[in-house]
């Protein structure tokens, strides 16, 4: 069976779905078939071997419509190879070491861990006041959290790479041993 990926994500103003561009960029560029498409456009997954599920964070939370595919698709990804990534923490330094190793939220936790992703990323991501409310723009200046691009963009692609080694190691075992089978009939 040919790998086919899925690359889905949850945004508020367009920075995660850009950081899930660039991985599904990645992955073609790796040969693989890949279709980078919102959650809330994701109807069927079974002609996926493999997803890539990302959410904008906010308030340590993942975006509605990424807790929504999880739940909504979690007995099928269960027998898929998945990765995840959270996007949210802003300023320069390690984002998980940022976020005190805060990677995915509580809520969503159990349903993580019965589909057990094969790794969890977390990627910095962007804040521009120009986007925000005004409840928002309240929040950022009591945390006092930095604004600005802080995306890692070689960090993203490195990840995404990754994923692709893992992807054709996968791909490459199977047609062994498709190759072995047919030699012993």
């Amino acid at each position: 069976m040919d790998q086919r990926v899925l690359v889905t994500f949850a945004t508020k103003h367009g920075a995660t779905g850009e950081i899930a561009a660039r991985i599904g960029q990645s992955l073609q560029e790796a040969g693989l078939a890949t279709d980078v498409v919102p959650t809330y456009q994701v109807g069927d997954i079974s002609p996926y071997t493999a997803v890539v599920l990302g959410s904008a964070v906010y308030i340590g939370r993942w975006r509605k419509q990424a807790v929504k595919f999880l739940q909504d698709h979690k007995d099928e990804l269960k027998a898929k190879d998945v990765w995840l990534f959270s996007s949210g923490p802003t300023g320069t330094g390690d984002p998980e070491e940022l976020l005190k190793g805060w990677r995915v939220p509580e809520n969503v936790q159990p349903v993580i861990d019965d589909i057990r992703p094969r790794d969890i990323a977390v990627f910095h991501g962007v804040l521009s006041p120009d986007d925000l409310n005004f409840l928002e723009k309240w929040m950022i200046k009591t945390v006092k959290a930095e604004t600005g691009d802080f995306r890692d963009w070689d960090a993203i692609s490195a990840w995404a790479m990754g994923i692709a080694s893992q992807l054709q190691d996968v791909k490459s075992q199977a047609t062994e041993s498709q190759h072995q089978g047919a030699e012993t009939e």
